[in-house]
């Protein structure tokens, strides 16, 4: 979170993603067509890692539907009903809105009434017997 949008902001996010999350060859990210998205540093950092680029058409909010639907749950349980005083208690509460509520202990039913954790170990697992 920063106060502009910028190619480094999200150049810096990709890499921290990298680096927990270790994806294998071929990931797919997909963005909107921001100019940070399409810039070429970015768009090196997702070559040099394997991953494969998907941008949104011009002006269709379907295109990525999952996200978002996230942005909107995100907006409807948090955001707005909260007043934040500073931007490091906004990002605060945000990261513990994602890492510990959403992810840990709210369920989908997109992903079979399992939370985001519970959903990917069990794709882990899965991967790992096959």
């Amino acid at each position: 979170m920063n106060k502009r949008m910028t190619k480094r902001l999200v150049c810096d996010a990709l890499k921290m993603a990298i680096g927990n999350r270790r994806p294998g060859k071929g990931l797919v990210h997909h963005s909107d067509r921001g100019s940070q998205y399409a810039s070429h540093d970015f768009q090196k950092l997702l070559l040099r890692n394997g991953m494969l680029c998907s941008m949104s058409r011009k002006g269709n909010c379907w295109d990525n539907a999952p996200m978002e639907s996230f942005f909107h749950t995100l907006k409807t349980e948090l955001i707005y009903h909260c007043r934040f005083k500073t931007r490091e208690q906004a990002k605060r509460a945000v990261f513990e809105f994602i890492e510990v509520f959403y992810n840990r202990k709210r369920i989908h039913s997109s992903l079979g009434y399992m939370t985001p954790v519970e959903f990917e170990e069990q794709s882990l697992v899965s991967e790992f017997v096959a």
